[in-house]
């Protein structure tokens, strides 16, 4: 077992828990950089597989795959929060899992998550705990309508959601979120400004960097555009990245937190975090001089965090699997600071996302024109 704090050095395994696009992302800047990778997922021929030196096949919670896995690995990381209990703290004990469980444990769960973040003083928006029916009524009518019902686990891209408009549909909302099988949380609505999110970066050695304000733009629930530098004041910016930075420190964070947030009237309320790479980091790929992935890396590894300064303005748009064919056929289009990144997924599914373009441009609004004149995204 390596010592915390220990640097990883290149020509050491990363072993990578998951093996989706985040996954692959990470394996491929992780062995630019000189290491190997080696990578567990149910699926043989997963995104990260694809990439990696070895794979090993099984389930999240397959306790002696991942003892296989951390055998060949100086160093585990994740690439997403649905990892066993039970296979972290094996993880923990007996190889090194620098991210330790505690943040995972916590933002992999709603209602954990808002706790820890107001326990910090990390304002949030309204919400309330529901376990039964009658908990539901009596936090719609505290919170007032228009009003978000989530799972407590699980949910991400819109699933797992329910937007109640109007008192009838409390049932609906109730059987369909699972009639009392999960813990459940209301929200209470936020007519925002803008929706933002800082992804922060922090070692072992405590050092913590953040990545520039990212402005995002959702179509049904799932991230459409990433705009940096968004379009906030220097004010508003500098309330995200200091609130970023806060959370990396007070959670003790060892890789990265991706922070998203509503920016309303002079306001910032945290949404959700998320403890590793995130969509909404895609555009550092190409537009700073260290990518989310690079950083996550050197944070897992305890090297130096590298520069996260923006070189160029930059609009990610994703591609989801209504879009990839369409993308395909316009290939003699992208050129002249246009990106592309595609994730090694055998089957496109709609709303699956696919891949994502980085737009650069010498302007954000430079940048949505050309997407634009493309005309995949239809609005």
């Amino acid at each position: 077992m390596t010592g915390t704090g220990q640097k990883i050095l290149p020509g050491s395994t990363i072993g990578i828990l998951g093996g989706g696009q985040l996954g692959r992302m990470i394996a491929l800047k992780a062995r630019e950089m000189g290491y190997r990778i080696a990578v567990m997922d149910p699926t043989e021929d997963s995104p990260c597989a694809q990439v990696a030196d070895k794979n090993f096949v099984g389930p999240l919670d397959d306790v002696n795959v991942a003892r296989q896995m951390a055998r060949c690995s100086n160093v585990i990381t994740y690439e997403f929060e649905n990892v066993s209990d039970e296979m972290v703290r094996v993880l923990e004990q007996e190889a090194y899992l620098p991210q330790g469980g505690h943040v995972l444990h916590i933002t992999r769960h709603r209602i954990r998550e808002k706790t820890a973040l107001e326990s910090i003083g990390i304002p949030v928006a309204p919400w309330r705990p529901v376990y039964s029916r009658e908990d539901l009524k009596k936090s719609v009518s505290e919170l007032g309508l228009p009003c978000v019902l989530k799972t407590a686990t699980g949910g991400y891209d819109g699933k797992g959601q329910y937007v109640l408009r109007q008192a009838e549909e409390i049932e609906t909302a109730w059987e369909t979120l699972g009639a009392g099988k999960k813990e459940l949380v209301l929200e209470g609505w936020v007519n925002f400004d803008k929706e933002l999110s800082v992804i922060a970066a922090r070692n072992p050695s405590e050092e913590v960097r953040t990545f520039p304000t990212a402005e995002n733009v959702h179509r049904e629930n799932i991230l459409h555009l990433s705009i940096v530098p968004a379009r906030i004041s220097e004010e508003a910016d500098r309330l995200a990245q200091e609130l970023a930075r806060r959370i990396a420190e007070k959670l003790d964070v060892i890789g990265l937190i991706a922070v998203e947030m509503f920016w309303k009237e002079g306001t910032l309320l945290v949404n959700e975090l998320a403890p590793r790479p995130h969509n909404s980091g895609h555009y550092t790929m190409d537009s700073c001089v260290t990518s989310q992935f690079e950083q996550h890396v050197r944070a897992v590894c305890n090297l130096p965090l590298g520069d996260t300064t923006l070189l160029t303005p930059v609009v990610m748009v994703n591609i989801l699997g209504e879009h990839l064919q369409p993308v395909l056929e316009k290939m003699d289009l992208l050129a002249n600071g246009i990106k592309l990144h595609l994730y090694g997924k055998e089957e496109a599914k709609e709303k699956r996302k696919m891949g994502h373009l980085n737009v650069l441009a010498q302007s954000i609004e430079e940048a949505l024109e050309t997407i634009d004149k493309l005309r995949i995204w239809h609005s």
